[in-house]
């Protein structure tokens, strides 16, 4: 009896711990969901005096426009991101570099995807701070923002801001003599107007932010747009196009890596490259590609996200004194060198191709300790999703630390990126065959895709 008593007490006490560890969860997420809201609201209160900022109404900035003939400055930003918040904050604080530029500017500070222009605004979703560059007319005068896996200071700066809002002022003083000239600028229309007509977001958002109430849940944050529009063709049964699949290729996916202090300033060539093979120096500053007029690196990401599969790109550069026209051809296949694995929305991909799996490349220790060659397939499940979609990886068996061989039957080497990009091409309801390694062992699951 006296075992029993213990055993009833123990079992007591740990459903009360139990129950307090859920509530002590509970109160964290209600906390960090309260702080989310909080940012939203208090990023509307204190912007609401500055006259700098025209907040959240694209309809007034475009008859501020028009009034006082200046260009448009459309600083899209979702708040409580933490990526690229450091360069928002240190911009918001007017620094020297931009402060009297930015009276030159009608400048607005959209803050939610809702009911965003689709057809005007397409720029790289998976961003958290974009900024384009319009006339009253609604023509794009350029893009400035980009994001990467490495640190934001290495692809945005002020210096850089100001080298593209000098280079739209010079074109908005030469409108619309060379209005022709920015028209590729814009994309076709897409099928869906505003982002709340996509089929995954219809019916779960409005057209305005609930700021009385889940202000951020009402938000339809700008990596959901990309989301939804991958999702129309999974549904439709469709291949993803490689511009939906590989959005907004970065330079180095031709083999140039810029310097984010100037508007085109190459600051390195990878050789043997498309760069290279193009002529492409370090020091050129790239005046145009395509025959557009290049601001940013994101106005480079823009050339490159409308660039066909195969196709020679026609770059104007300025070295020294001389303005030269080179020839990058881009060969078949080539936004498959574009690394997707960082980006926000990939996570969406990573439920549907790989059931939830994280993949890491092997160190080179681990692929002797394994006895696996250098020049073959090996990545290793560095996370296991636990829910939902993401929790399909694990119920076919598959472990943490589990370490990819082979992929149906194919041992070639990828990356992570290219894996994703393999499996999301399978039809969805099918099941790939994988060998893996698990405890010096290998053996043989399969992966579903959904």
């Amino acid at each position: 009896m006296a075992a029993i008593k213990t055993f009833q007490v123990r079992n007591a006490i740990t459903r009360q711990l139990t129950i307090a560890a859920c509530l002590c969860g509970l109160v964290a997420a209600q906390a960090a969901s309260q702080d989310r809201n909080t940012k939203v609201r208090n990023d509307r209160e204190a912007l609401k005096p500055d006259e700098t900022w025209i907040y959240n109404d694209l309809d007034a900035a475009f008859a501020e426009a028009q009034k006082s003939n200046r260009p448009l400055m459309v600083v899209l930003r979702c708040i409580p991101c933490e990526a690229c918040s450091q360069f928002d904050k240190e911009l918001l604080s007017q620094p020297a570099e931009v402060k009297d530029l930015l009276k030159k500017f009608v400048c607005v500070r959209v803050v939610q995807g809702n009911h965003l222009d689709l057809a005007l605004f397409q720029f790289d979703y998976d961003q958290s701070f974009h900024t384009m560059f319009l006339n009253a007319d609604r023509t794009i005068y350029g893009r400035y923002g980009t994001r990467s896996q490495r640190p934001e200071q290495e692809d945005m700066t002020i210096a850089g801001l100001r080298a593209a809002m000098l280079a739209v002022l010079d074109l908005h003083q030469d409108y619309p003599k060379n209005k022709a000239q920015l028209a590729a600028k814009t994309g076709p229309a897409p099928e869906f107007a505003v982002p709340e007509q996509m089929p995954a977001l219809k019916g779960k958002y409005g057209a305005l932010l609930d700021y009385e109430g889940e202000v951020v849940k009402s938000c339809i944050h700008c990596h959901q747009i990309r989301d939804a529009e991958r999702n129309v063709y999974r549904t439709r049964n469709q291949e993803l196009p490689d511009d939906v699949l590989y959005p907004f290729p970065l330079p180095e996916t031709i083999g140039l890596k810029m310097n984010p202090d100037f508007s085109g300033r190459v600051a390195g060539v990878e050789a043997g490259s498309a760069a290279d093979r193009g002529g492409l120096k370090v020091g050129d500053d790239i005046v145009s590609m395509s025959g557009q007029p290049i601001i940013s690196t994101a106005d480079i990401q823009w050339v490159l996200h409308r660039a066909t599969v195969a196709r020679a790109s026609y770059v104007e550069v300025r070295r020294g004194d001389k303005v030269l026209t080179l020839i990058v051809p881009l060969e078949e296949n080539w936004k498959k060198r574009s690394d997707i694995s960082w980006r926000v929305s990939t996570w969406q991909l990573r439920g549907l191709a790989t059931g939830g799996l994280v993949f890491e490349p092997l160190p080179q220790e681990d692929l002797a300790a394994l006895k696996l060659p250098a020049d073959k397939l090996a990545l290793r499940i560095k996370h296991v999703g636990l829910y939902g979609m993401h929790a399909a990886g694990k119920n076919a068996g598959f472990q943490k630390g589990d370490v990819l061989v082979a992929l149906d039957g194919d041992d070639r080497p990828q990356s992570e990126s290219q894996l994703i990009a393999q499996l999301i091409r399978h039809p969805a309801g099918s099941k790939v065959p994988v060998t893996l390694m698990r405890s010096g062992k290998r053996m043989e699951l399969q992966l579903p895709i959904q």
